[in-house]
């Protein structure tokens, strides 16, 4: 009952954060900066950030925002067992031990930054463009995630706070998603690979739940798709409502 009444306040939380009155016009075309190919400035990183969370009432939003609800629900009466069989695994402590660096802060930003610098140092427009991107999008995520957190204030399976929604794992979704978007899925299958050893390294540390990766991974792929909303094309995943329950569905998107 707990946990429901977590993933309801976070949902709110979400909700109320999607929340502008600029909402109808946002989604109906997009802004000047997603029609400009050109690689932002520095300073338009973060004012872009800011202009991102604009974008984020849509029904696409929603949709991933329901399955990684469902999901979440789905898997918590799983979480003790998954936890349990994951971290009296020794065998496993050593191969997740990377998942705590991989997926955090500092190497995900300053990957980011650094492919953003590389890019506009040497006057490489791409490069520059998915720097950018991920920066926007994981300071989205990472927004989001502490958002989630403050209001679910979840206990960890270690002792300590804040569990739902893993930041780890909303971050290294996020990252997949733009390099998905960037790469299409040649780069987006092992991207997402990444991040699933991301999310699994952290139930095996005893950092979090596995309702709470489920949910993060949602969460993480809202944050990307919503800062590469204008590159879209090619195959793409999009969440689905099902009778029973949620899935996903495939879709071809033209540039």
């Amino acid at each position: 009952m707990r946990f429901r009444r977590s993933l309801g306040a976070s949902t709110l939380l979400f909700v109320m954060l999607a929340a502008t009155p600029a909402r109808a016009q946002l989604q109906s075309s997009p802004s000047p900066a997603d029609s400009n190919d050109e690689a932002p400035s520095f300073g338009q990183l973060f004012t872009r950030t800011l202009g991102n969370f604009g974008r984020l009432p849509s029904v696409d939003n929603l949709e991933w925002l329901t399955v990684g609800g469902a999901a979440a629900l789905a898997t918590h009466p799983a979480d003790a067992d998954a936890t349990r069989v994951l971290a009296n695994a020794g065998a496993l402590h050593e191969p997740f031990k990377a998942g705590a660096f991989l997926g955090g802060g500092p190497f995900e930003l300053g990957a980011a930054f650094a492919t953003y610098g590389v890019g506009r140092a040497l006057h490489n427009g791409r490069a520059a463009r998915v720097g950018a991107d991920l920066i926007q999008a994981q300071l989205m995520a990472e927004s989001l995630a502490f958002g989630v957190k403050q209001a679910a204030r979840r206990p960890r399976p270690s002792g300590s706070g804040f569990s739902f929604p893993s930041g780890h794992t909303t971050v290294t979704f996020a990252s997949a998603t733009v390099l998905q978007q960037h790469f299409g899925w040649r780069i987006g299958i092992p991207a997402y690979a990444v991040a699933s050893y991301v999310a699994t390294s952290r139930i095996q540390q005893r950092r979090h739940y596995l309702s709470d990766v489920a949910f993060a991974a949602a969460l993480g792929t809202i944050a990307g798709r919503t800062v590469t909303v204008s590159r879209r094309h090619g195959l793409a995943v999009r969440a689905a409502a099902a009778p029973g329950g949620a899935g996903v569905a495939l879709s071809w998107i033209r540039p």
